[in-house]
């Protein structure tokens, strides 16, 4: 048998439940309003100025597809913001159960992982503006 939730408990959960309650609703906006109609959006900044894809660019396309369940368009639109909605998604659980158990969020703090992010995203945005990489293009 379960015991109840205790109000300590309920607090410790408030914000890994506000954060989902704020991605749920950033996905259903995405879901409800397509980013490939022109003028829902704004243009980025960066492929309108120089022609270059972004990290981010193909994004909202990207998430759109995740909301209809479209893996293959999803990761086509920007296959590194899928990888990041998945290790979004474990990270959640992993945060909500040690918040469970009145432990931190566990977020690596060593600046290595940081770095390493920073390295990934860097190769992905240099790759996906080569001709060798144009299938990571939108």
């Amino acid at each position: 048998m379960t015991e109840p939730a205790s109000p300590g408990t309920a607090r410790r959960l408030l914000a890994p439940l506000a954060t989902l309650a704020g991605i749920g609703a950033a996905f259903t906006y995405v879901g409800l309003v397509d980013p490939n109609e022109s003028g829902h959006y704004p243009v980025c900044p960066l492929f309108a100025l120089t022609g270059l894809y972004c990290p981010a660019c193909g994004g909202l396309r990207s998430a759109h597809a995740v909301a209809h369940g479209d893996l293959a368009a999803a990761l086509g639109d920007n296959a590194l913001a899928v990888i990041g909605y998945a290790v979004f998604a474990v990270g959640w659980v992993v945060w909500v159960l040690r918040a469970r158990r009145g432990l931190p969020a566990g977020i690596p703090r060593q600046p290595v992982y940081w770095w390493s992010l920073g390295a990934v995203v860097l190769v992905f945005t240099v790759v996906r503006n080569l001709p060798l990489g144009s299938w990571l293009a939108p």
